[in-house]
């Protein structure tokens, strides 16, 4: 019945321990490689370095949430709605393309000192 997911090689799903810097502090996080290797896609089809994209959107998760408790599994459910709901539908992509396009061209905010 569930050959496709049994079958699967285990460097799938094996996880992977990365360092990252994010709001300029490093941190690791553990994901499995097919987490990985989605989230890297998602970085080269935005046209921005991995670290560049991760930092991104830890930085808007904070502005819009403000934290990001578990970030790992916030990266997963990013991958799986990149699967589900962007890579498939080419207005989406687009979309995705267009919105990254804007986001990353932007300059930095600078936060007010007190």
């Amino acid at each position: 019945m569930c050959r496709i997911f049994s079958e699967m090689p285990t460097e799938t799903y094996d996880q992977q321990t990365r360092s990252v810097r994010l709001g300029g502090h490093v941190t690791s996080i553990r994901l499995e490689a097919a987490f990985w290797r989605i989230l890297e896609d998602i970085a080269a089809q935005q046209d921005v370095s991995f670290g560049r994209f991760l930092s991104k959107l830890h930085d808007e998760v904070l502005e819009f949430r403000g934290g990001a408790p578990n970030f790992a599994s916030l990266l997963r459910c990013a991958c799986l709605t990149y699967v589900g709901e962007v890579r498939s539908a080419p207005d989406a992509a687009a979309a995705l393309a267009e919105d990254a396009h804007k986001s990353f061209a932007a300059p930095p905010r600078i936060a007010a000192r007190a």
